[in-house]
C-alpha cells in the first residue's frame, strides 16, 4: 500500500495507544516525528505524566511551527483520536498555509491491550485503550470532512508493516524547471497584441489554428487574465490552451478567468467588468469547447515556483511566506493581491502594496494591476501594463530580465481608474528595515566567500549609519580597507617594494601595476547624467533634489561619499566657484558639476551607453576631509612636542655650558674630562636632538599634504577605478583598461582633475622589479606618501584563492606620520617588525567581496535592501579590532 504525501504538509498519526503509531513513525526521518511521549519526558522527565501533557504540546507545537516555517515536513506522534486534538494539528496547518494528511491506526483493541501490558510505562487500564478505539470509530468516516486532504487507514500490523510513504511535489513546486522563460502580463482577449508580442520573441504563429511554437528550450507563462474587456476572448482562450497541452506553456489563473469558470459552472454572477463580451463570445462556440474550458480553468494552479526556488508567477503576486504552499488563503493572495476590504472612490478594491515590504530571495513576477509601465520594486516586478486599455502588452523575459512589449492596437475597453498612479515607483525605492541587518548575518558573495557579520558589529554598523550615513539609496558601494605589504628586513625600513612584489608572484601573478598612492582621501562618486536617471535609476524624486539642494544651487544627481558612507563635504559648506561668477556653492556640487560636464564633452557617457558612473576616487588635500584630525591630534603633537624639546634642548645646552666654563687649576675643564656627570648630561643632549629632528620630519610629512582651500579650484580630485555603470561591474577590465579610460574621458580637460601616475612591472624580470622600486623610492624620497601594487586583473586568483586587491607600500617618511615621530629609532623599529597582517588581510578581502557583491547587485537590478546588505556590511566589518596603523 502506498501512501501518498506532499513532501511539505502536516501529518498526524491518529491511533489508540498500543496501535503501533511510534513504530511507525520510524519510516519518516527521526527529525520529522515529534511525539507528545517526547515532548513530555522533555518537561518533566517522565514519559507517562499526564499532569506534563499540556506543557507538552505546547513545546511540540513551537517545534513544529519552526519547522515548518523552514519548509520542513512533520508529523505529530500523538493519540489524536479526539476531535478537539486534532483541531489543534488542522489550525497548525491552516495557519501554515499547508494540507494536513492523517494516517489512521484501526488496529484490533485486544492487539493494542496485548502491546500496552508488554510496555512497563504503560501502566494504565484497559479502559483508556478502550476509549481510545470508541473515540477513533467516531472519527474515521468524518476526517475529510475535518479538513485533512489526504486519510490513510491502515487495518492490521501487515498492512502498516507493508504500507510505504511516498512524497510528491504540490502541485505548485516547479523548481527543477529552470527555463528560459517568457512570462506574459493579463492579455484580457487582445489575441492579436499577444500574436504580435510571441512574434517579436521569435515564437512560430499559426494565427488561424491558434498555435505558437517557441524558440528552442523556451517556454511561456500566460499570469492569468486571460479573457474579458477585449475583442477576442475565445482565440486567447484556445491559444493558451492548445500551448499549455502542447508543454510549451504554464498558465495561471487570474481573478477573470475564476469568475468565468464560475459563469461556465452555472453560477449566478454578474456580468461586469467586461464578462458579457467573454459570454457572448463563447455563447458561439461549439459544447465541446466550453465543457474543454471548464476543465482547462479548473486545473490552473494558483502559482508556480520555479527555478530552484529563484522565480515565483502569480497573478497578483505572492509574500515569501505563502510561496510554494497550498490554502485557500494563498489562492486568495494569488487572484486578488492583499485587499483590505474597503472600496476606494472608484468602487475598486483598496490593495496593499505587499511589494515594498517584499524580503525574498525568488523574484515574484506578476500582473493584475494595470500600470502605463513595467513597475519593479524589491525583487519582484508588476508587468501588467493595461494592453485592453490603450496601453502595452509585456513578457518578462526570465533570466535575462529583459523585457518584450507591443503596443495595443486601440483602447478596447476605459478603464474605471487612470492607469498612471500618482507616483510611478522606480525600481529600487521601497523602505529599508531594521530586520534587513540587525544580528548575526550570513552573506555568501559572487567571489566564494561567505562572509559572517556578528550582531554586536551589526548594531554598531546601524548606530553610525542612522546617524552619519548619507542617503542610502546613493551607496552602492564601499571600498575595502587595504593591507600593508609585508614587513621589510632591510634595516632602515618597515615596508619596502620588494615585500609587495613577492606576495603575488609567489601566489603566481607575473604582472603587476603600481599606482603612485595620493596622499589625499578615499571618495567614492555617483554621478547620474541627468535627474531623469537619478529617478528612475536610484529612486530620488523631485522632492528629493529639492530637500537637498536647497534653494542656492543646482538640483544635484549625484554624491560624493567617504568610505564608511557619510558626505564628504559638511553640506553646509559653501564655496566660490573659482571663476569669478555665479554664487558660492557646496564643494561637492561644485566638483560633480565639473565632472558631468567633463563627462559630457569626452562624450563618456555615449561611449558607454550609460546614464550613471560610480568611480573609486582619492580627493585632496588630505586637510580637506582630515582637518579635524590635524586640529586635534597632528598640530597639537607637533606644537607641544616643539616647544617642549627647544625648552629641553636650550636648558641642556646651557648645562654643559655651565659646566665647560668651571674654572679648577687642577683639571682639564672640558666636558669629556668632567666624569660620569659630563657625559650623561651629553647623551641625553644627543638623544634629545635627534627628538626634534624627528618632530621637524614629523610635522613637515603631514604639511606636504595639506594646502589652503579657497576655492573649488584648490581641490584635486584622482579617479583611479571605474566602479561601475549601467548594466556592467568594471571588475572584468584589467586596471590598466581602467587608467586609459579614466586618461582618455576624465581628466586633462579640467585642472581639479587629474591622472594617476602608474608603472608596470613584471615580476619575472629582475630589472623590471628593480625598476618599480627605483620608481617607489623616488617618488618617497620627492615626500610622496608611496606607491599601490595591483595585480594586472582586478580580480586575480592565486594559490591560495581571491588574492588581496590591492598591498600599499608606503615611504619611510609619510610612516612617521603612522607610527610616530620617532618610529625609526632602531629599538622601536625591531618591534614594530613584528606586526601581523592576517587579520588585516582578510578584512581587506572580506570588504572586497562585499564591494563587489553590492555592485553585481545593483547593477542586475536587486532592491535595494539587498544592495545595503553588502555595504551595510562592509560597515560592520569596520567594527572589527584591527591595528589602525596597518
Amino acid at each position: 500500500m502506498q501512501l501518498v504525501i506532499p513532501e511539505l504538509c502536516v501529518v498526524t498519526l491518529i491511533g489508540a495507544s498500543g496501535s503501533g503509531k511510534s513504530t511507525f513513525a520510524r519510516k519518516f526521518k527521526a527529525t520529522e516525528v515529534l511525539s507528545s511521549d517526547y515532548f513530555r519526558g522533555l518537561v518533566s522527565d517522565d514519559e507517562t505524566d499526564q499532569g506534563a501533557t499540556s506543557a507538552a504540546f505546547d513545546s511540540l507545537f513551537y517545534i513544529a511551527n519552526k519547522r515548518l516555517d523552514a519548509g520542513k515536513l512533520t508529523v505529530i506522534d500523538a493519540t489524536n483520536v479526539q476531535k478537539k486534538s486534532r483541531e489543534a494539528v488542522l489550525r497548525l496547518a491552516r495557519e501554515q498555509n499547508l494540507l494536513a494528511a492523517a494516517i489512521v491506526f484501526d488496529m484490533n483493541e485486544s492487539l493494542c491491550l496485548e502491546r500496552n501490558k508488554e510496555r512497563p510505562d504503560r501502566n494504565f487500564g484497559p479502559q483508556v485503550v478502550k476509549g481510545h478505539i470508541r473515540e477513533l470509530k467516531r472519527s474515521i468516516r468524518g476526517l475529510q470532512k475535518e479538513g485533512f486532504r489526504y486519510v490513510y487507514v491502515l487495518s492490521s500490523p501487515e498492512e502498516a508493516a507493508a504500507a510505504e510513504i511516498v512524497r510528491t511535489r504540490l502541485w505548485n513546486d516547479k523548481r527543477d524547471e529552470k527555463g528560459p522563460f517568457d512570462i506574459i502580463g493579463d492579455v484580457h482577449g487582445c489575441y492579436d497584441e499577444l500574436c504580435a508580442l510571441l512574434e517579436k520573441m521569435d515564437y512560430t504563429l499559426d494565427r488561424e489554428a491558434h498555435a505558437a511554437i517557441p524558440p528552442a528550450g523556451r517556454r511561456a507563462v500566460f499570469l492569468g487574465d486571460l479573457c474579458d474587456r477585449g475583442p477576442k476572448n475565445a482565440a486567447v482562450l484556445k491559444l493558451a490552451m492548445n500551448m499549455v497541452s502542447a508543454g510549451t506553456a504554464l498558465c495561471i489563473p487570474g481573478n477573470h478567468d475564476v469568475k468565468l469558470l464560475r459563469k461556465l459552472r452555472g453560477a449566478d454572477v454578474k456580468l461586469n467588468h467586461g464578462l458579457s463580451l467573454t459570454a457572448a463570445e463563447l455563447e458561439q462556440e461549439q459544447p465541446k469547447f466550453i465543457e474543454q474550458v471548464i476543465t482547462f480553468l479548473d486545473g490552473l494552479v494558483s502559482h508556480y515556483v520555479l527555478d530552484r526556488g529563484r522565480l515565483v508567477v502569480s497573478h497578483a503576486g505572492l509574500t515569501e511566506k505563502l510561496q510554494g504552499r497550498s490554502s485557500g488563503k494563498v489562492r486568495e493572495f494569488c487572484l486578488y493581491g492583499e485587499t483590505t476590504g474597503e472600496t476606494d472612490e472608484f468602487g475598486l478594491p483598496v490593495r496593499l502594496n505587499w511589494a515594498e515590504d517584499y524580503r525574498g530571495r525568488a523574484l515574484v513576477v506578476y500582473g493584475h494591476i494595470p500600470s502605463r509601465e513595467v513597475r519593479p520594486l524589491n525583487n519582484t516586478v508588476c508587468i501588467d501594463t493595461g494592453c485592453v486599455f490603450g496601453g502595452k502588452l509585456t513578457a518578462y523575459r526570465y533570466p535575462e530580465g529583459e523585457y518584450a512589449e507591443v503596443q495595443a492596437q486601440q483602447e478596447y475597453y476605459a478603464p474605471v481608474k487612470p492607469l498612471d498612479p500618482e507616483e510611478t515607483p522606480a525600481a529600487y525605492t521601497g523602505e529599508l528595515m531594521i530586520a534587513d541587518v540587525l544580528g548575526k548575518r550570513n552573506i555568501n558573495t559572487r567571489l566564494n566567500r561567505k562572509i559572517t557579520i556578528s550582531a554586536e558589529s551589526s548594531s554598531h554598523a546601524l548606530e553610525i549609519m542612522s546617524r552619519f550615513s548619507a542617503d542610502p539609496r546613493w551607496l552602492i558601494y564601499l571600498p575595502p580597507t587595504m593591507s600593508p605589504s609585508g614587513t621589510s628586513k632591510r634595516e632602515e625600513y618597515l615596508e619596502y617594494p620588494e615585500e609587495a612584489f613577492d606576495y603575488f608572484s609567489n601566489q603566481g601573478v607575473s604582472q603587476v601595476i603600481c599606482e603612485e598612492k595620493h596622499m589625499g582621501s578615499r571618495a567614492v562618486i555617483v554621478l547620474c547624467r541627468n535627474t531623469e536617471t537619478a529617478r528612475n535609476r536610484f529612486g530620488f524624486g523631485m522632492d528629493d533634489f529639492t530637500e537637498a539642494a536647497g534653494d542656492s544651487v543646482e538640483s544635484p544627481t549625484g554624491i560624493i561619499y567617504t568610505r564608511t558612507g557619510r558626505h564628504f563635504f559638511d553640506p553646509t559648506e559653501l564655496i566660490n566657484s573659482g571663476d569669478g561668477e555665479g554664487v558660492p556653492a557646496s564643494p561637492e556640487s561644485l566638483i560633480l558639476s565639473r565632472l558631468a560636464k567633463v563627462l559630457d564633452r569626452t562624450g563618456f557617457w555615449k561611449a558607454f551607453s550609460t546614464g550613471w558612473v560610480c568611480l573609486d576616487t582619492e580627493l585632496m588635500p588630505w586637510s580637506a576631509k582630515a582637518r579635524q584630525l590635524l586640529v586635534e591630534q597632528y598640530a597639537p603633537t607637533g606644537r607641544s612636542g616643539k616647544s617642549g624639546l627647544r625648552e629641553a634642548v636650550t636648558a641642556l645646552e646651557q648645562a654643559l655650558s655651565d659646566m665647560a666654563n668651571t674654572t679648577d687649576d687642577n683639571i682639564n675643564t672640558t666636558p669629556e674630562n668632567h666624569g660620569p656627570q659630563s657625559m650623561d648630561i651629553a647623551g641625553v643632549l644627543g638623544k634629545f636632538r635627534d627628538r626634534e629632528t624627528y618632530l621637524k620630519l614629523y610635522t613637515e610629512a603631514y604639511h606636504r599634504y595639506c594646502w589652503p582651500v579657497n576655492s573649488v579650484e584648490d581641490y584635486r580630485v584622482a579617479p583611479f577605478h571605474i566602479l561601475a555603470t549601467e548594466g556592467k561591474v568594471w571588475s572584468s577590465e584589467s586596471h590598466l583598461r581602467h587608467l586609459e579610460v579614466i586618461r582618455e574621458y576624465m581628466t586633462g580637460s579640467d585642472t581639479i582633475f587629474i591622472s594617476t601616475n602608474h608603472l608596470t612591472v613584471d615580476l619575472s624580470d629582475s630589472t623590471s622589479r628593480e625598476a618599480g622600486i627605483a620608481w617607489w623610492r623616488q617618488l618617497t624620497e620627492k615626500g610622496g606618501e608611496g606607491m599601490v601594487v595591483k595585480p594586472l586583473d582586478f580580480i586575480a586568483r592565486g594559490k591560495d584563492g581571491i588574492l588581496q586587491p590591492a598591498v600599499k607600500c608606503r615611504g619611510r617618511e609619510y610612516l612617521r606620520i603612522i607610527y610616530g615621530p620617532e618610529y625609526t629609532e632602531p629599538a622601536r623599529l625591531n618591534r614594530l617588525r613584528s606586526r601581523s597582517l592576517g587579520k588585516k588581510r582578510r578584512l581587506a578581502l572580506d570588504e572586497f567581496s562585499l564591494g563587489m557583491e553590492s555592485l553585481e547587485r545593483f547593477t542586475r537590478g536587486d532592491p535595494l535592501h539587498r544592495v545595503h546588505e553588502c555595504v551595510f556590511a562592509v560597515l560592520a566589518l569596520e567594527n572589527e579590532e584591527v591595528d589602525p596603523r596597518l
